[in-house]
């Protein structure tokens, strides 16, 4: 019977430490990856320690991604926080075939098209980024710190619609994450449900 109790807690335990790693917290560690952005540089997110980095995932097709695009809401989050030497990814995780799968070019015009100012649109058609941080929706929004720990995750703001109407209403999580960091202070929403199309893995 004890043998049995151990067989069956251990089998709990594995399967605990699988749902860690596939759902980060605030707190831990952002999952490292490295990846090439669709202007062929580089990315490797720990190497960039020491700043702020937001990856937004994304999929041009969405009507809740174009809701924040058609409005300028996210090109004006992107420009205020990389005008002041932030990072922000956008992430495609759209498979092969599949709503919102796009290669290089088209996603660099894309960027030019809507005004975009992200640091670099990374293209993940295996998924193997999304999965990594358990993107969920487009959009779907994280917080790292300087010292490399996630300090947000979730929705982009407080009304789930695919109206541009609801925006000012709405409040924005990642510019109040943003306002509370940079004056010194936790983030006193650091998950909250994220809403919009799942992601098409």
């Amino acid at each position: 019977m004890n043998r049995l109790l151990r067989v069956l807690l251990g089998m709990v335990c594995v399967f605990s430490v699988g749902l860690t790693q596939a759902a980060p917290k605030p707190g831990a560690m952002a999952p490292d990856f490295t990846a090439t952005d669709t202007q062929g540089n580089t990315v490797t997110l720990s190497r960039l320690q020491g700043q702020y980095v937001v990856l937004e995932w994304t999929n041009h097709l969405c009507p809740f991604v174009q809701k924040h695009y058609g409005s300028g809401n996210m090109q004006a989050l992107q420009k205020t926080y990389t005008d002041k030497g932030y990072h922000w990814y956008s992430i495609v995780s759209s498979a092969p075939g599949k709503q919102g799968n796009i290669d290089a070019a088209k996603a660099n015009e894309l960027t030019t098209s809507r005004g975009a100012a992200p640091s670099g649109v990374i293209l993940d058609p295996s998924g193997a980024i999304g999965k990594l941080y358990d993107a969920r929706t487009t959009p779907h929004m994280f917080i790292i710190d300087p010292s490399g720990k996630l300090v947000y995750m979730g929705g982009i703001d407080s009304i789930p619609s695919a109206d541009k109407a609801d925006l000012a209403a709405a409040t924005n999580y990642v510019k109040a994450a943003f306002t509370e960091l940079e004056a010194g202070k936790p983030v006193s929403t650091p998950v909250s449900a994220p809403y919009g199309c799942s992601v098409k893995y």
